[in-house]
């Protein structure tokens, strides 16, 4: 009455190729390029005849071996040109500027080296106190739109 339904596998082979072949596209980090290329070998085997729990055992072997070997070789490719120069929030830490409203148990503002303007409030680590106009700070993070700082030391060159 029912049809056997192993006999309709390869089809399920092929959709899970193709997901994961889209996916891959989406992300760029050739992990499911490496499972696509494992259900490919999930797919041989099917149409070699072998069993269901052999597919399955043949396409995660395939997978895991391609993500441990060819995966990190193709990244290393990918990002051999790559500038290392931060940017974007990882650029800004560690930057220096000079308080333009002092920052005390409020927020206030800072002048970075990049010519930024941002809202500045002092790091938990540092002593309660008031940091005036004029004085160094170094941002140590950015939460938001909020950078953290620091008081430079007071011997450091200046900014």
């Amino acid at each position: 009455m029912f049809p056997d339904l192993t006999s309709y596998l390869w089809i399920v082979w092929l959709v899970f190729i193709f997901i994961f072949v889209i996916i891959e596209l989406l992300t760029l980090e050739f992990t499911f390029l490496m499972i696509a290329v494992g259900s490919l070998g999930g797919l041989a085997a099917n149409l070699l005849g072998a069993p269901w729990w052999l597919q399955i055992l043949v396409a995660l072997i395939l997978s895991v071996l391609l993500i441990l070997t060819i995966r990190p070789v193709l990244l290393r490719r990918l990002r051999r040109g790559e500038d290392p120069t931060p940017s974007n929030v990882e650029a800004l830490l560690g930057m220096t500027g000079r308080v333009l409203l002092p920052i005390g148990d409020s927020a206030g503002q800072v002048k970075l080296l990049n010519g930024e303007t941002w809202t500045a409030r002092l790091s938990h680590v540092t002593q309660s106190r008031e940091v005036v106009a004029g004085e160094r700070v170094v941002v140590t993070a950015i939460e938001g739109s909020i950078a953290i700082v620091v008081p430079a030391e007071r011997n450091a060159p200046n900014a």
